[in-house]
């Protein structure tokens, strides 16, 4: 059994004192051995420059952003705790992971959908919603104060939310002029 060196043994007792998991430390362990051994150099040796290489080299291998995030906790917790060097892990950036964009149906999904919605009320409802872009709380009477006012164009909305222009298309007129023949009478 291979000798455990003097550096690992103080950050084990470190995590240890502050009560850190088993596995945690595990992984604390574990990925303060792979940063050192990505340089080919003892951890104490190594700066904040190299734990910004050592990021950019694990976002391209792509990492998922909370393994990176966890590595940068035991980074952090060594250059902090460990080495007992205060500067350093605040200045060790956590990864912010990135936005991911909504769900958005083709044209063809859009229409089954709408089709298959029982009731002509109701799909002249979602049409209409559908079709100005309106968020689910938009087509709700209960829903935004506000009313968005034509300029002229039926194929636009002026004023969006927080002032933004948004484009909408207007429904096709046959369910809304079905819909209104039927409750005109």
């Amino acid at each position: 059994m291979a000798e455990t060196s003097p550096l690992r043994q103080r950050m084990t007792e470190d995590m240890t004192v502050r009560n850190l998991s088993p596995a945690t430390q595990r992984s604390y362990l574990h990925a303060v051995s792979k940063f050192s051994r990505y340089f080919g150099r003892s951890p104490d040796r190594l700066g904040l420059e190299d734990v910004r290489a050592f990021q950019v080299h694990l976002v391209s291998t792509g990492i998922s952003w909370p393994a990176l995030n966890q590595t940068v906790c035991a980074l952090r917790f060594f250059y902090g705790v460990t080495l007992g060097r205060g500067e350093i892990p605040e200045r060790i950036p956590y990864a912010r992971e990135p936005g991911k964009l909504p769900v958005v149906l083709n044209a063809d999904e859009v229409v089954r959908f709408l089709e298959a919605v029982p009731g002509l009320k109701s799909r002249a409802a979602l049409t209409t919603a559908y079709a100005a872009g309106l968020r689910a709380s938009g087509g709700r009477p209960e829903g935004r104060r506000h009313r968005q006012r034509p300029d002229g164009d039926p194929g636009r909305a002026r004023q969006g939310r927080q002032g933004s222009v948004r484009h909408a298309l207007v429904p096709a007129p046959g369910h809304l002029r079905t819909y209104w023949r039927l409750i005109r009478n």
